[in-house]
């Protein structure tokens, strides 16, 4: 039952970001317009943007493999808890610097700080260790 949370908890939150990144990297004005941020069609912004944007679809295909290879669990919940953590730790920064931004980013501010609490938890607790040895993980993987 835990590596089922586990899993399901990566796979989530492993998809969020692949979303997210990939809005960010295809669309960045449209997707920045859902949360009323409006934003010129400048170049050195795009790269701006494209930058955190690969970031979140790395961690992404970490969480998910993680999700799948429950040995990699473990890594791919500590670095979810970082990203998810670092971006709305930075957001909580920004409100108290420049003020509250739309409703959508508060929001978003209190699920990345969420993700992060029940990521590190899942780690912490030790809700990905495989009873198991890895090498009997790894031999009944490769029988499935």
């Amino acid at each position: 039952m835990k590596r089922i949370v586990t899993r399901t908890t990566l796979a989530g939150a492993g998809f969020l970001l692949g979303v997210i990144g990939s809005a960010l990297i295809l669309a960045p004005r449209d997707f920045l317009e859902t949360s009323h941020v409006f934003m010129e069609n400048d170049p050195g912004l795009m790269s701006e943007l494209a930058a955190p944007a690969g970031i979140l679809l790395i961690t992404s295909t970490l969480m998910l493999t993680g999700a799948i290879k429950i040995r990699l669990a473990d890594p791919a919940l500590s670095i979810g808890a970082i990203v998810y953590g670092s971006y709305g730790t930075g957001r909580l920064i920004s409100m108290v610097l420049h003020g509250l931004p739309s409703d959508s980013l508060v929001a978003a501010m209190a699920i990345e700080l969420a993700a992060a609490v029940i990521l590190a938890g899942l780690r912490f607790a030790g809700w990905s260790r495989n009873p198991r040895s890895d090498a009997e993980d790894d031999l009944r993987g490769a029988i499935v």
